[in-house]
């Protein structure tokens, strides 16, 4: 696990950023696993910026996200279909076709978990995924205790998580119990995983994932076991980490370590 950490969360988001436009750049049929939410928006406004400054095209790019709330058809203010296109579709290159979102509006829930799945597997699995960190270690919608093999399926928000979305709601008691999401045994297929989290809010959360015991109960902590990947956090998100002389001597101020 690579640990790059940043200054403060506005360079976290450029570093997270330019990995992007630089993957882009090297693969641009790449397959991306993309994540929503707060900590997104700074991530997405940069690859606006880079894409209309022609540093990255995501024209040939498919893209997969990670989860949709059950219940919410795409046109609905606080559908994850709403923020791709607002934040990010909208505005770069993107082909309508080739990004991909679970549909919340479903008849069958389930049903549309193994479809989302197998198309997924059928697009080669994800080139590379996107993620973010809750506060109780979730990666997508995959709460604690979730199986760390799980592939796409439907799971029950915590009190924690549904409180926290609630800002995104007219009201706390809109936020929807359930939401269709990728498993944690499909993101773990993933050929690269990129995390980016800040803010002392995630701290814990951080630490438990990177140098805690691989368990459900953080169900991040799963990263553990995949073969490359990059963990994106600034000062405040690394504050609680003990191996933090080493993470700073390997890639000192977040850059790669010169060889």
């Amino acid at each position: 696990m690579r640990v790059l950490i940043l200054p403060d969360a506005a360079a976290a988001a450029d570093r997270v950023a330019g990995l992007i436009a630089a993957r882009l750049r090297a693969d641009p049929a790449v397959v991306l696993g993309l994540a929503t939410g707060g900590t997104m928006e700074a991530v997405y406004a940069r690859l606006i910026a880079a894409h209309r400054a022609g540093q990255a095209s995501f024209a040939q790019a498919t893209s997969f996200n990670l989860d949709e709330y059950v219940g919410l058809a795409p046109d609905h203010a606080c559908s994850y279909w709403r923020y791709m296109r607002e934040h990010l579709f909208s505005q770069v290159d993107m082909r309508a076709e080739a990004a991909h979102l679970p549909r919340g509006d479903a008849p069958d829930p389930e049903a549309e978990a193994d479809r989302y799945e197998a198309a997924i597997a059928a697009a080669g699995d994800i080139g590379l995924q996107l993620l973010g960190l809750g506060a109780n270690g979730h990666i997508g919608f995959n709460e604690p205790t979730s199986s760390l093999s799980s592939l796409t399926r439907i799971k029950t928000l915590t009190r924690s998580t549904r409180d926290a979305n609630a800002r995104f709601f007219d009201r706390a008691e809109d936020v929807p119990r359930l939401a269709i999401t990728m498993g944690i045994g499909t993101i773990l297929r993933a050929r690269e995983v990129l995390l980016l989290a800040y803010g002392a809010g995630k701290a814990d959360a951080a630490a438990a994932m990177i140098e805690g015991a691989l368990s459900a109960a953080c169900p991040a902590s799963a990263l553990q076991l995949h073969r490359k990947v990059t963990v994106v956090l600034d000062e405040a998100a690394a504050a609680k980490l003990t191996l933090r002389d080493y993470f700073d001597c390997v890639h000192p101020g977040g850059r790669d370590a010169e060889i």
